[in-house]
């Protein structure tokens, strides 16, 4: 099983896409700031969105894709499964 994921650092705040094969695990190195880099950076914590894929190359090739969205799809996408930017991590 392998996951896109979306963090936030806020509502409508910076935005940071990722694929994962352990999502709890990977959502825990965020919040704690154990990766080095963006999310760290720019405290980029709260898990706002994510899908589930049996393929790993098939989650690669939707996180490419994702990252190239717009700002404003990305936002659309979110509001679509998630409007009220619940921090999701819980629900795991």
């Amino acid at each position: 099983t392998y996951y896109v994921y979306i963090l936030a650092s806020q509502r409508n705040g910076t935005l940071y896409i990722g694929v994962t094969s352990d999502l709890i695990r990977r959502t825990y190195e965020h919040r704690e700031g154990l990766i080095r880099g963006f999310t760290k950076r720019y405290g980029v914590k709260t898990l706002i969105y994510f899908e589930l894929f049996e393929d790993v190359h098939a989650a690669i090739h939707r996180e490419t894709r994702m990252k190239k969205f717009t700002r404003a799809r990305k936002l659309e996408l979110i509001g679509s499964r998630n409007p009220q930017w619940h921090d999701l991590a819980s629900s795991l």
